[in-house]
């Protein structure tokens, strides 16, 4: 999770310094452009793409904002959504050409996001991301019993993948809980969405 929230997410001032993280927006659009361009592109000759995402609101909408943010570096993207029981499937079979999902974390801890997503035989590795090099600092932060050292080596793992574009990180939600006020024993996590709902000490006062 990012700072302020967890406690092992790239400090703010290390993660500005990183290609395409930096607080100026404007800069970041100019140097993506002149990638683009690069490769033949431009104004008079735009990239056309499908952007697929799932049809809920909390991914059409952010599937929506990126096809308008990649306008301004002359890519055309076509939203395309795609119903909740087909879009795992095509996840899966990595049947996209952008994808727009969401990560969520049981817990902040590296060990359950990275073997998760970012390991070369990962479950939801749906981009196809692998690095052997990477591997083997996720399994060097894994064993390191000192937190301090642990975190070093995670902030490393979170730059290699930013540099290698290994599934962008396009944006951090934050949620909030609300309960009736009869609803009693409910243990609230601020750091989790999936944590406390298994509700063995919940009981109503009504």
């Amino acid at each position: 999770m990012s700072p302020p929230f967890g406690v092992w997410g790239l400090p703010s001032d290390q993660m500005q310094k990183l290609f395409g993280y930096g607080p100026d927006v404007a800069a970041n659009r100019a140097e993506a452009r002149k990638l683009i361009e690069g490769q033949g592109y431009g104004p008079n000759n735009r990239i056309h793409i499908k952007i697929s995402t799932r049809n809920i609101p909390s991914y059409r909408d952010p599937a929506v904002l990126l096809t308008d943010q990649l306008k301004e570096i002359y890519i055309d993207g076509e939203l395309e959504l795609v119903d909740t029981p087909v879009w795992y499937p095509r996840l899966a079979k990595k049947d996209f050409t952008i994808g727009l999902n969401l990560i969520g974390n049981g817990l902040d801890e590296p060990d359950q996001t990275l073997y998760e997503n970012y390991t070369c035989d990962a479950e939801g590795n749906y981009d196809g991301y692998c690095s052997p090099e990477l591997d083997k600092l996720v399994d060097r932060q894994s064993m390191e019993s000192d937190q301090q050292k642990r975190r070093q080596l995670v902030w490393e793992i979170e730059k290699k993948m930013a540099e290698d574009v290994a599934r962008p990180i396009l944006y951090h939600s934050v949620s909030g809980t609300c309960w009736y006020p009869y609803v009693k024993g409910y243990t609230m996590f601020v750091n989790a969405i999936y944590n406390g709902l298994r509700m063995e000490d919940v009981w109503l006062d009504r």
